[in-house]
């Protein structure tokens, strides 16, 4: 009787481990859940949003690793991400920090923002004015100037501009993109801590993934699970990411 127990304690245990090392692999291979926990990426991703990133869109790195295990450096299976593409990545400064923004300057780019219009190598992106987002702050709602942004490839996404456009992230310098680097922005261009400022630009090797999917949006702690009938978004689950 005892060894019957005994053996029936190891397959659970086995049956643990496999399936522990299942959703590992897919986790670093495949697809890994992020949760957005800051309004930078609005009105794109909102505070609440849970998404999938394709872990294979760009390749592997080291970040692609759970706690960014330094097994190897570089790229390996390396696609070079678009511009537009909303991607996740480690902060530059520290290595462990994920980010979400939407990758605006490729290597060799020259970007630049002008009473809050971006221009790309010189050359003015059209910006075309759409109805406000409407922000909800407790029981306020109140409107934010929003537009729809046409890249030069022909990405479109929105962007808003809660302060206008001569807020100091509306003006700034020329930055030269370096190889091997990106320019990231927040959509939220008032309210996103960039490559205009603190963020920098960001190393190939730092690039998680791609966001690809919505599964999950809700506006309530995801723990509160008692309000999830009037809480959860329901018009935002199972949405493409563009």
């Amino acid at each position: 009787m005892s060894d019957k127990k005994s053996g029936g304690t190891w397959e659970v245990v086995k049956t643990l481990l496999y399936a522990g090392l299942i959703a590992i692999s897919v986790r670093v291979v495949a697809y890994e859940p992020f949760n957005i926990p800051s309004g930078s990426m609005i009105p794109t991703l909102l505070i609440g949003d849970f998404l999938f990133v394709s872990k294979y869109a760009y390749g592997y790195s080291r970040h692609s690793l759970p706690w960014s295990v330094p097994l190897f450096s570089g790229r390996i299976l390396f696609h070079e991400p678009e511009r537009g593409d909303v991607i996740v990545f480690k902060l530059p400064s520290d290595g462990r920090t994920d980010y979400i923004k939407r990758l605006i300057g490729l290597p060799g780019d020259q970007i630049q923002v002008q009473g809050g219009i971006l221009h790309i190598n010189g050359v003015a992106v059209k910006r075309q004015r759409i109805g406000d987002f409407l922000s909800h702050n407790g029981g306020n709602v109140r409107g934010v100037a929003q537009y729809i942004e046409t890249l030069p490839n022909g990405r479109q996404h929105r962007i808003m501009e809660e302060r206008g456009d001569n807020w100091p992230s509306d003006n700034t310098e020329v930055f030269t993109v370096p190889p091997g680097h990106y320019f990231m922005m927040g959509d939220n261009r008032d309210n996103s801590n960039d490559s205009r400022m603190d963020v920098g630009f960001v190393p190939a090797e730092n690039l998680v993934g791609r966001a690809e999917l919505l599964f999950f949006s809700i506006d309530e702690s995801v723990w509160k699970f008692w309000l999830w009938p009037t809480s959860i978004r329901f018009g935002r689950l199972f949405g493409a990411i563009e």
